[in-house]
């Protein structure tokens, strides 16, 4: 089984919670801190969508493989199983709204760590991380509203925010499943080796040294 590439970005969008007031603060903090870039940059988002969905996909098969040899699954990667149609159906209803050159239209961010991505879509990453991915409709509220005092959004921004918390919500889903492919592929990796090391134990003793010096040169 080849092992899932998960990337600098595995971790999940996860940051201190905050309350309505605290989020607010927070959006009016990033009103005055980003910095729109006055180029026309290619488009990112189509591009970080089917990274995603590449992503979600290879750790879905990461666990379906995992299930399908009789193994014990978490209930996280269980969940992802039974669910993984309703994010391929956000990805279809994503990739419907995006048309090519769509967020080149929307102001973009000249740096940070989205830079050369929308505003609105760093914004609607930073809501997702500071609510533990749970919105609703007063949060967004609250959170647009106060970003708006300090810097007003354009139409068509406040047309692409939902978009924008599709594609947010599908970021923090690859993190998730990620972290999932990632356990339990180490799992798989540590049935391996002590199968290894007890078939080693019972018919060739000897031999169990020169496996254990494998196992540490392997870095699993």
């Amino acid at each position: 089984m080849t092992t899932l590439e998960l990337g600098p970005r595995a971790e999940p969008l996860r940051a201190e919670l905050f309350s309505l007031d605290q989020l607010r603060e927070h959006a009016a903090f990033l009103g005055g801190r980003h910095a729109i870039d006055a180029r026309r940059r290619p488009d990112r988002l189509l591009g970080r969508l089917s990274d995603n969905a590449r992503v979600l996909r290879e750790a879905r098969e990461v666990v379906a493989q995992s299930a399908a040899e009789g193994r014990r699954i978490a209930l996280a990667a269980e969940w992802l199983l039974d669910n993984f149609y309703l994010i391929e159906q956000q990805i279809v209803l994503a990739r419907r709204h995006l048309s090519p050159g769509f967020s080149r239209e929307l102001p973009q961010l000249a740096s940070g760590p989205s830079a050369g991505f929308p505003r609105v879509y760093d914004m609607a990453l930073e809501l997702i991380s500071h609510v533990d991915g749970k919105v609703d409709a007063e949060t967004i509220t609250g959170f647009v509203a106060a970003y708006q005092g300090v810097h007003p959004l354009g139409l068509g921004e406040l047309w692409a925010f939902p978009i924008m918390l599709r594609l947010a919500l599908l970021e923090n889903l690859r993190r998730v499943a990620s972290r999932i492919a990632r356990r339990r592929e180490d799992r798989n990796a540590a049935i391996a080796w002590a199968g290894r090391m007890l078939e080693s134990a019972a018919e060739a003793p000897r031999r169990l040294t020169h496996l254990l010096a494998e196992l540490a040169d392997a870095h699993v």
